[in-house]
């Protein structure tokens, strides 16, 4: 259990861009956190400015070039009795940006880890995407290469959940049209860009409306795709014939082989039954 005198590691979900996002509990943390460990520090600066707030304890960067040598330090400082405050540059430490180290290296020593709510990319996107919210899941950053895109894709090819990801501007364009080859043109999509700022964009449809729309301008700014969930397509009884004649082999009766294959891939018993029986003649 941690020690009467531990102090905390407090993870803050910081503004993606608009400052008026901040929370009354961000800035109360800015004020009074014994350290701030930043991504960056002028940002950090910049957003205190912006918010009105003086940091009132020591600043250190966090950055993912550091976040293994400054670990240790920060622990020591949480074991000693500071609240150490972890913020990065937009959105929720340690989702896709440094903090997962420092989390689990506090949980290890059984010292308290808590979190202030706020702005999410993943959760905004997927909000305004348009697309399925009730089963979804977070890839982090997609793949670079042109072979590990196609694998991933591939993964992705039956996933019956919408899927959230980020994405450089710069390889934007080539990564949607390897998932134009791997997963159709037709599967749905989102391109989620420069959320809450000036130039927020939001561009919906089709992926190969999408990698068209993504190939033809410079697309600037921090990008989160959406891709929605693959549709199962029901496969005719035809196609499904020799299936159940397989089980027959194997000692299955022929009315018990197509109940159980129609009842996995959702067709009719009957018209599988009898698209059984023709194959047969």
């Amino acid at each position: 259990m941690p020690g009467t005198q531990d102090g905390v590691l407090l993870l803050a979900g910081v503004p993606l861009g608009d400052p008026a996002d901040a929370s009354a509990r961000l800035r109360d943390a800015l004020a009074t956190a014994d350290v701030v460990a930043a991504e960056d520090t002028r940002r950090l600066a910049r957003l205190a400015s912006d918010l009105g707030v003086r940091v009132g304890g020591r600043v250190v960067t966090f950055r993912e070039d550091n976040e293994v040598a400054r670990t240790p330090g920060l622990v020591e400082e949480v074991r000693g009795g500071a609240t150490v405050l972890l913020v990065t540059d937009g959105g929720m430490p340690s989702v896709s940006d440094p903090g997962y180290r420092v989390v689990t290296a506090c949980l290890d020593a059984g010292l308290v880890v808590r979190c202030l709510p706020g702005p999410s990319a993943v959760l905004m996107a997927l909000a305004v995407s348009g697309l399925p919210t009730d089963r979804f899941c977070f890839e982090g950053f997609a793949p670079r290469t042109d072979g590990k895109r196609r694998t991933w894709f591939r993964e992705l090819a039956g996933e019956r959940r919408t899927v959230v990801f980020f994405e450089s501007p710069r390889r934007l364009a080539s990564l949607l049209a390897v998932a134009v080859e791997v997963l159709g043109g037709d599967r749905a999509g989102a391109v989620c860009r420069e959320l809450t700022k000036t130039h927020e964009e939001v561009v919906r449809g089709p992926l190969a409306d999408l990698a068209a729309w993504a190939g033809a301008r410079d697309v600037l700014g921090e990008v989160t795709v959406v891709l929605g969930p693959a549709v199962a397509v029901t496969p005719e009884p035809e196609d499904l014939a020799e299936e159940v004649l397989g089980l027959v082999a194997d000692g299955r009766r022929l009315k018990d082989a197509a109940r159980d294959v129609a009842t996995v891939h959702g067709v009719s018993t009957k018209a599988l039954y009898d698209a059984t029986v023709q194959l047969r003649k």
